[in-house]
């Protein structure tokens, strides 16, 4: 297939209306900016002067001299005083929510060490009342610069974190969301024996696992499936909570820079908050959500309504995601081979192979896109495959399905070619490399890592676009740091020399397309969003430096100065 053919076969019509060679009489622009690098990732003119803009979108991009034309005495103008300008970033895989509960509840992202993660629940202790539940999402042991003393498979085991929270039961989501830690009093509000292993039946949760320790009782810590033992027993949110999330969630965003998000596996109250918030005039962000397959009669209601395609471009349902292994931090993700440091462990399946393909086939039939989460090189290939058999079941449907595999994060190096093939997008989070591979070595041994793990550039080069983002709240929101993990292959203290296998470096303009224009694609949304182009939508990044030319040295040290959303500004970075 040719992708990239396809990103601008629109882009004729939307030049002619910022062509110098219109009529002299010009629609009067309601913004025109200008005084800075201004990065149009349209391959008609990658750079442009000015760029007007009337309401909410792009009447022109090119000279300044032209751009004059469109001025008018209510005009308001934005010189960037050497400042840099993309179009709108999309965060191409994340969860909303979680990213805002994560500035509500315990965020333990940058934690170092088990003990961090225990002061921090001992401190929350005092203000939170005895039965009350205390919950958190950041730890990553894999990550942590001290080891602790006692430790089960890797994981620490929770007599510490009990010992400081006795009357709270505490459950705290590994940083993947694939894992969780609970202490002994939400274990026994489980109905849980802590301290021996009687119930051992209930230990045994087909997709997952509950770590016990050498003489059978529970550690503390749940893998994949067998995390609901826990969950189900934590109250739902409050409607006023979920409200000041999703606030929490939007302001994140502007000041990160991000216009569009792809929301990855939503329920129904997420719906209808989503739609509450839009009839409220607060979705001040370009959703992209994915129908969570976790709820098979929410699929099937959807299946006979059809995709819904917003017409004011804030709200689009028109995919379904799709959970089908875990994590290399939690030791989940689906492997073909055992892990290096776990031998005779292979990780999780935990959505039956049957229901990938069945999905598979009624996104054909009824016109949803379908994304599916695979990290290990067996998830990878046994999706591709279930794709492969639903297209060949449906082959007059398979035109422009736009099928997505998020993550992709191990493949087999047979597999890399069969995403092209298929016409598979991977959704790809550069970060990932940068936080995970330090230690996902361990995980995979050298070989796997060097001829299968985060291929970007071998993917891009088989005519494939790549989707990028962060998975927030598993990584923060940050695109900057995206975007150099993607041209540098290095952590984010500059680690090591050279990068991580740098062959598979993205460019700089690779990098900036997976997060504008390859991200649109993924959402079917190109032809409205992802490039300066006249006639998209006027959503806009402004940066303190040049993205494009900056030393990598220097690069993290970029800052969101302003973000433009629906052609007004949502954040400056001096109001902040």
């Amino acid at each position: 297939m040719k992708f990239r053919n396809l990103l601008f076969w629109s882009l004729a019509s939307g030049l002619l209306l910022g062509s110098s060679c219109t009529s002299p009489k010009k629609e009067p622009a309601t913004l025109l900016i200008y005084g800075g690098p201004i990065y149009t990732v349209d391959s008609t003119q990658a750079m442009v002067e000015a760029v007007a803009t009337k309401d909410n979108l792009i009447l022109f991009a090119g000279s300044l001299a032209d751009a004059e034309a469109y001025k008018n005495e209510d005009t308001k103008i934005i010189d960037l005083e050497g400042k840099t300008m993309t179009p709108g970033l999309i965060e191409g895989h994340g969860h909303f929510m979680g990213l805002g509960y994560n500035e509500i509840n315990l965020d333990l992202m940058n934690t170092t060490s088990y003990q961090e993660i225990v002061d921090a629940v001992a401190e929350k202790v005092k203000t939170t009342a005895p039965g009350e539940w205390i919950t958190g999402r950041g730890w990553h042991q894999s990550k942590w610069t001290v080891a602790p003393e006692k430790t089960v498979n890797g994981f620490q085991t929770h007599d510490l974190l009990s010992a400081v929270s006795p009357d709270n039961p505490v459950y705290l989501r590994h940083a993947s969301g694939h894992a969780g830690f609970a202490n002994a009093k939400a274990m026994e509000m489980a109905g849980l024996k802590v301290r021996s292993n009687e119930g051992i039946d209930m230990f045994k949760i087909e997709g997952g696992e509950v770590m016990r320790d050498e003489f059978g009782a529970p550690t503390g810590i749940f893998n994949e499936r067998a995390m609901t033992l826990i969950t189900k027993h934590i109250p739902e949110s409050t409607a006023e909570k979920d409200r000041q999330a999703f606030e929490m969630a939007v302001a994140a965003c502007h000041r990160n820079g991000i216009t569009g998000f792809h929301d990855a596996g939503i329920g129904k109250e997420t719906i209808a908050l989503y739609d509450d918030m839009k009839n409220k005039d607060k979705m001040k962000i370009r959703m992209y959500a994915m129908l969570t397959g976790w709820d098979k009669e929410l699929l099937d209601e959807w299946y006979e309504k059809g995709p819904m395609i917003d017409s004011d471009n804030l709200v689009t349902i028109r995919s379904v995601k799709l959970n089908c292994d875990g994590a290399l931090g939690s030791r989940g993700a689906w492997l073909l081979e055992d892990y290096t440091d776990r031998p005779g462990h292979f990780g999780h399946e935990t959505l039956p192979m049957e229901f990938v393909k069945e999905t598979a086939l009624k996104g054909l039939e009824f016109g949803f896109q379908v994304c599916a989460h695979a990290i290990g090189d067996r998830a990878n290939r046994e999706i591709l495959d279930r794709y492969e058999a639903a297209m060949d079941e449906k082959p007059d449907l398979t035109t422009d399905h736009r099928f997505r595999i998020e993550h992709a994060q191990h493949l087999h190096p047979d597999d890399i070619p069969r995403f092209a093939g298929l016409g598979v997008i991977p959704a790809m989070q550069a970060v990932h490399m940068s936080s995970d591979r330090p230690w996902a070595i361990d995980r995979l041994g050298e070989k796997r890592i060097k001829e299968g793990a985060y291929m970007w550039q071998d993917l891009l080069q088989s005519g494939i676009p790549i989707v990028n983002g962060t998975d927030v709240p598993v990584e923060p929101l940050n695109p900057i740091c995206s975007l150099y993990a993607s041209i540098s292959r290095k952590t984010l203290k500059g680690l090591p020399e050279g990068g991580y296998e740098p062959a598979q470096k993205m460019t700089r303009e690779q990098a900036l397309r997976s997060y504008t224009l390859d991200a649109a694609y993924g959402a079917f949304e190109e032809d409205i969003k992802g490039s300066i182009t006249a006639g998209k939508l006027a959503d806009f990044t402004i940066y303190s430096q040049d993205i494009m030319t900056v030393s990598e040295s220097e690069f993290l040290q970029t800052e969101i100065e302003m973000t433009i959303f629906d052609g007004a500004v949502v954040f400056t970075k001096e109001d902040q």
